[in-house]
């Protein structure tokens, strides 16, 4: 199975347990993994017969802009649900970084691998 990487992909988000986490949107980083059969493209040569992962970016940069979920769990489940409900992924693995909330750690995060049931 091949793989398009999108790094370090900034989002805007309001999450957080805490009242003053709902205060005002929180930066998050994601880093999306996405596997598809890339054959196609990679002779074609036509950007028609690949993924758009500048539609990916957006629409999970979409999903954490119009979200208020409290917890970086269920912002993630929900970011692979849109994908999925989007774009042609047999599977996808998606880590959901919030680096600015503990001052004594660079970074919390989760990721999750998921793979598409209606095949």
């Amino acid at each position: 199975m091949d793989k398009i990487y999108i790094e370090g992909l900034e989002v805007q988000s309001l999450i957080g347990v805490y009242d003053w986490e709902r205060d005002a949107t929180q930066r998050l980083l994601v880093d999306i993994v996405l596997f598809s059969d890339l054959q196609k493209p990679a002779y074609s040569d036509d950007v028609d017969d690949t993924l758009n992962y500048a539609e990916v970016a957006q629409a999970v940069t979409d999903v954490a802009a119009n979200s208020q979920f409290a917890l970086i769990e269920a912002l993630a489940q929900a970011m692979i649900s849109q994908v999925f409900s989007q774009f042609p992924v047999q599977k996808m693995t998606l880590k959901l970084s919030k680096p600015d909330i503990l001052p004594t750690a660079q970074n919390v995060a989760v990721e999750f691998t998921r793979e598409r049931k209606d095949t």
